[in-house]
């Protein structure tokens, strides 16, 4: 089946579920009003009919759901006229009663409806703003395999505090991985700041102590004009960056004072190197030589985990937190993509779907030779 014929499938079994689901409701106001007629004149089941526009409103809109309320009181008539007590003062109590609830409930579903255009445009603009801001990171850049994944904390948000980027060099895979304090949409400027000055730096110094001072300078500059007066000096951002040299087996690091990656290596073995970490961004150091460069071994087989502190400070319902070294050793031998949807639902089922801070995860692992494809920067 191709994929136009898949489309027009599955448009049509949702037209048939919206159809069956309409059903319902008309098919109750015909056996309430049967059941009224064929019962004893003492036995009353009119007034179960408000029932269907209410049942309606659940799956339809405003209009559908009124249409539903007038064949409602239309049957609240027929009952009256076939006991001849439609002029009643009983009766006419009802259908009044009958066309307020059914005002109501059309009031509440058209309020529902605004608030969900509403809801879907916050969504829409949400979505936009991450991939302005997070880039989707390629599959496959330079001679590096890698995925990615990105959970905000907050309700109904698709980015929050943390950040990740990577940039092509002539002979290098750059990476940053970071962590701005705070969560959520609050902390979304600092981090579009780093990104931004990370995509125009990395590709403009030498070595990653002085890329991570030209981050400094930048977020120092940012704090300086925008950071609150009662939040002065509590603004600062947590980086780590890499460097992946294209032929050399290795990998550089610079760490901002955020926590070191997992190296995952074949067989279930998953270490956490011990890096020499300088102050998070936004402190005010004034000289490259302030940030340490570590230079650790990066195989063909390894894979490297980068993550943000949203992960590890995850919590289950006892207060547990998640064992990222643990679970990590499990997948060492996966693919990039299979080991970050491995963490991805293992998290989500650690914490019953619910985060405590943004979570970021990066997973790097070098293509074979004859794999490999250059994408320029």
């Amino acid at each position: 089946m191709g994929s136009r014929q898949r489309l027009l499938h599955g448009l049509g079994h949702v037209r048939r579920s919206r159809h069956t689901v309409l059903l319902l409701p008309v098919a109750l106001i015909v056996l309430i009003t049967v059941a009224d007629v064929v019962t004893p004149s003492d036995v009353v089941l009119s007034p179960l009919l408000v029932i269907a526009p209410a049942l309606t409103a659940w799956s339809r809109g405003p209009w559908t759901t009124g249409g539903v309320g007038v064949l409602a009181l239309a049957a609240q008539a027929f009952i009256g006229r076939h006991s001849s007590v439609l002029t009643s003062r009983g009766e006419i109590v009802q259908l009044i009663a009958l066309a307020v609830l059914t005002a109501l409930i059309v009031a509440l579903c058209a309020a529902r409806e605004r608030r969900s255009r509403q809801l879907a445009q916050v969504r829409s603009v949400a979505e936009a703003a991450q991939h302005v801001l997070m880039w989707p990171l390629p599959k496959q850049l330079g001679p590096l395999r890698l995925a990615c994944l990105y959970l905000a904390a907050a309700d109904e948000a698709e980015i929050g505090g943390d950040l990740y980027a990577a940039a092509r060099t002539e002979d290098a895979v750059r990476v940053v991985i970071g962590d701005v304090r705070g969560k959520a949409l609050p902390a979304i400027g600092e981090a579009a700041l780093v990104l931004g000055a990370f995509r125009e730096a990395a590709h403009q110094h030498e070595g990653l102590p002085e890329l991570a001072f030209a981050l400094e300078r930048s977020v120092a500059r940012y704090l300086a004009d925008f950071e609150p007066l009662d939040e002065a000096g509590e603004r600062f951002v947590t980086a780590l960056l890499l460097e992946i040299p294209d032929e050399e087996p290795i990998v550089r690091m610079t760490s901002c004072g955020h926590v070191a990656p997992l190296l995952l290596h074949p067989g279930g073995a998953v270490t956490a190197p011990e890096l020499r970490p300088a102050p998070p961004l936004g402190v005010g150091l004034t000289d490259a030589g302030d940030h340490p460069l570590d230079v650790l071994p990066f195989g063909p087989h390894d894979t490297l985990l980068l993550y943000t502190d949203g992960v590890v400070e995850a919590r289950d319902h006892d207060g547990t937190f998640y064992p990222l070294t643990d679970r990590a050793a499990q997948w060492t031998d996966s693919s990039p993509q299979a080991l970050i949807q491995h963490i991805r639902r293992d998290l989500i089922a650690h914490t019953g779907g619910r985060l405590g801070d943004d979570v970021a995860l990066i997973a790097l692992r070098r293509a074979p030779a004859h794999t490999r494809s250059h994408v320029p920067s």
